[in-house]
């Protein structure tokens, strides 16, 4: 988390800094809009944005005002709730992941998009050049390597992917390159829903798979809880 807390805090200083250093000399108040699913997934990620900006002397209520758009685990929210942004004229949009992303670049092409995690922002069509950014893709495989290292002579690791996900399907195909150079077997499971959590361990079980990879995404986030449930439940190692 501290890693998170640190990167979140890049972001807001490097990204945020550009467009609104004019804004703090002019006096104006800028107006920015901030996509996620609840304040409850990765709090301290939350304040750590927010502190980020505070330390470059952003304030909310100041010279700042932060408009929260939160989905609470409804996605087909997202295009209102981009619009919403969009009718405020928001100076700039943070849109954590590629499926915010996804829906703030569908919305505008005018205000500037801010995001963090992304697989293939450039293949996707959401970026023309890549700056700064975590890219999934990279962090994935890299989850793998430290699971084939860590748990004692694994074989089989089924992978928890989400098909509604823009940047999964690219993760995925890295983790899969990176699976045959470690000589893993790997169990790819499309999970489209929290209904769907206990389903998926089933197969994995079934399958008899040594350890579990959870691939990053909103809907995987605010269930964490169940998900660490059941991968204690049937003793798995799970990243």
């Amino acid at each position: 988390m501290t890693s998170r807390r640190a990167f979140l805090a890049t972001v807001a200083g490097g990204l945020l800094l550009a467009p609104l250093a004019a804004a703090q000399r002019a006096g104006k108040v800028y107006r920015i809009g901030f996509l996620w699913d609840t304040p409850a997934v990765w709090p301290h990620a939350l304040e750590a944005f927010r502190q980020g900006l505070r330390d470059l002397g952003w304030v909310e209520g100041q010279n700042i005002v932060i408009e929260y758009r939160w989905t609470e685990g409804r996605f087909d929210r997202l295009p209102s709730l981009v619009e919403e942004l969009v009718r405020l004229k928001v100076d700039l949009i943070v849109a954590p992941t590629s499926i915010y992303t996804g829906a703030a670049k569908r919305a505008t092409s005018t205000i500037p998009i801010v995001f963090a995690s992304h697989a293939d922002p450039i293949g996707s069509g959401h970026v023309a050049s890549l700056a700064l950014t975590v890219v999934m893709s990279e962090t994935m495989a890299k989850s793998l390597e430290l699971l084939k290292a860590t748990v004692p002579g694994l074989r089989r690791v089924a992978v928890i992917w989400d098909p509604a996900t823009p940047s999964h399907a690219p993760a995925l195909k890295a983790v899969e390159a990176t699976g045959r150079a470690l000589g893993l077997r790997l169990q790819p499971l499309a999970v489209r829903s929290v209904t769907e959590f206990d389903s998926a361990f089933s197969a994995i079980v079934q399958e008899h798979a040594g350890a579990v990879l959870v691939l990053s995404t909103p809907l995987f986030m605010g269930g964490a809880k169940r998900l660490a449930e059941l991968a204690v439940i049937h003793k798995l190692p799970t990243m």
